[in-house]
């Protein structure tokens, strides 16, 4: 089977993800519909054309921005993860964390590389950043893709991970630790997903606003092969004002 077949593949997901931050989109429409009716208004009340054009235009934009954001966390994501995992190569006996894995889109998509591995996710299930956010919902997806056997789950800060040192072979987080705002929190969860990987372990981070700061702390402290880059069209949430980036990195023998 060819990688872009497993991917696709991969991707089709049964269990039930919500929406992340889900009352981002319902601003954009909203403001979409509003601003197109002011441009309306505009060309028929008013007799402005110029105004008019402007409110259709940047009306427009919004309702396209809001299909964007729908389509990211409902579809595009899972497919650009999905790539991602066939790139890995994982051999199937490896100990994966998820941190902030929320109803596990990309937690339980690693399971299924797992056949001796376990695959393990922690969250303080927020329901601001995930809509429907729980461990029961997580658990109940797991048993929906056939992967509850190995997967645990754990209600932890990324911050303070309740694992020993060297303990996952890789360590994986997507949209998560920007939600934490200070710039030092990030950072301390960027030392204990160094911490809790085997030397040789691998680190990726899908995350918005300020993943070249992760690259230059991973760096710092040690990491190798460190690199950033811009994900596709499918994994942004409103383009172009925010777009998702890739950050990996891999721990010293």
């Amino acid at each position: 089977m060819s990688s872009s077949v497993a991917s696709q593949q991969l991707a089709q997901r049964r269990g039930d993800y919500g929406f992340d931050a889900p009352y981002v989109p319902i601003i954009f429409l909203c403001v979409g519909l509003a601003v197109i009716v002011l441009g309306l208004l505009a060309f028929w009340l008013w007799q402005s054309p110029l105004w008019g054009i402007i409110c259709l235009l940047y009306g427009v934009y919004m309702l396209l921005s809001g299909a964007s954001y729908i389509y990211t966390t409902r579809r595009g994501k899972f497919q650009v993860w999905a790539e991602l995992f066939v790139g890995l190569n994982l051999r199937g006996d490896e100990q994966i964390l998820d941190m902030g894995c929320g109803r596990g889109a990309v937690l339980l998509m690693a399971a299924h590389f797992l056949n001796e591995g376990k695959a393990t996710g922690v969250d303080i299930w927020s329901t601001s950043d995930q809509s429907g956010n729980a461990r029961e919902v997580t658990l109940k997806n797991a048993e929906r893709e056939g992967v509850a056997k190995k997967v645990e789950l754990y209600t932890a800060d990324m911050r303070e991970l309740p694992f020993a040192n060297g303990t996952f072979d890789l360590v994986m987080s997507s949209l998560a630790i920007h939600n934490i705002s200070q710039r030092e929190g990030r950072d301390k969860t960027l030392e204990e997903a160094v911490r809790v990987l085997k030397p040789g372990g691998r680190l990726i981070i899908a995350d918005i606003r300020v993943t070249k700061r992760y690259a230059e702390h991973l760096r710092k402290l040690g990491m190798t092969d460190v690199s950033h880059q811009l994900l596709d069209w499918r994994f942004w949430y409103g383009a172009p004002w925010v777009m998702t980036n890739l950050v990996k990195a891999n721990k010293p023998l």
